[in-house]
């Protein structure tokens, strides 16, 4: 199943995406219909809410509607499936091998012999969606980088989860745009500030159920910038996979319902470009994850 956020007539809603139509999941009788501002019910809600019977309900829901019901997508305004993150982003940093290898050529602050996942955690007040712009941060960087990444969603409260246990804390999967600015990165020698400038989580277009897929996840995985391609790999090549990674997390953290991991990005960012090659405005950026779809934003 596919859900969105989007903006219809001016309100948000979560919704499923079948067939490029929308169907809110208050118009199909899953969610009372809040008109009243800061009572609707976002994603995060749906996502505390879901089990079998909830998922159920909506499958149901859809097979009985007509399908002419659904709102044309092309008459919605997708947003990010989670808007407003309520934690900072968990990512995953060199977790694809060549894409460590390019990065440690660019700057001798990426090179680490460490076996240890690399942690570490992305400021969002706010995710925009696909089409939204990427702010350049002119008057703080001019080495704008992207990086295609697998968001995984955690679905339930996750506290000490074995590895063969954490598929079952998944929700689900969406692409996501590592956005990055180098100098302020490598400067700081640490990344939470340059990773964290406003406008640098774009995610979207939608969020996929881990039902539609095999688990772990072996997908396609590629960014182009203006028509350009760029990064191009599969999900199966992480050197610390999704069920090491919610163990090792939730060994001593919460992870609760709703959290996002960007899982890491492969090769072929601008900054192991020979020479390296960074965004600029009016740069357009897309980012592909297989059977999820495309993250489209313009760097002004």
């Amino acid at each position: 199943m596919k859900l969105i956020t989007c903006e219809i007539a001016s309100k948000e809603c979560v919704a499923v995406l079948s067939e490029a139509r929308v169907f809110p999941l208050t118009t199909i009788g899953i969610l009372p219909d809040y008109d009243l501002p800061g009572h609707g019910f976002s994603m995060t809600d749906v996502i505390r809410m879901w089990d079998g019977d909830f998922a159920k309900r909506i499958s149901d829901a859809m097979a009985s509607a007509d399908a002419d019901a659904g709102i044309p997508l092309s008459d919605v305004k997708l947003l990010s499936p989670i808007p407003r993150p309520e934690q900072d982003i968990i990512c995953l940093g060199l977790n694809y091998s060549e894409h460590a290898v390019e990065a440690k050529e660019f700057n001798s602050t990426f090179e680490t012999e460490k076996a240890a996942a690399v942690y570490f955690s992305k400021r969002a007040t706010y995710s925009q969606g696909t089409d939204a712009p990427i702010p350049a941060h002119v008057n703080l960087t001019e080495q704008l980088d992207y990086e295609v990444e697998l968001a995984v969603i955690i679905g339930k409260d996750a506290y000490n989860v074995s590895e063969e246990d954490a598929e079952n804390y998944i929700f689900g999967y969406s692409v996501f745009n590592d956005v990055s600015a180098r100098e302020v990165q490598t400067g700081h020698k640490q990344w939470y500030f340059g990773k964290s400038l406003d406008g640098f989580s774009p995610m979207g277009p939608c969020i996929v159920t881990r039902d539609e897929f095999a688990y772990p996840p072996a997908l396609k995985i590629k960014s182009f910038v203006n028509g350009e391609p760029r990064q191009d790999s599969t999900t199966d090549h992480l050197i610390h996979n999704i069920s090491e990674i919610i163990s090792e997390l939730s060994s001593g953290m919460l992870l609760k319902a709703g959290t996002i991991i960007a899982t890491g990005t492969p090769a072929g960012v601008g900054m192991g470009m020979n020479p390296p090659t960074f965004l600029k405005p009016g740069d357009e950026v897309v980012c592909y994850v297989e059977g999820i779809g495309e993250l489209k934003n313009t760097i002004e």
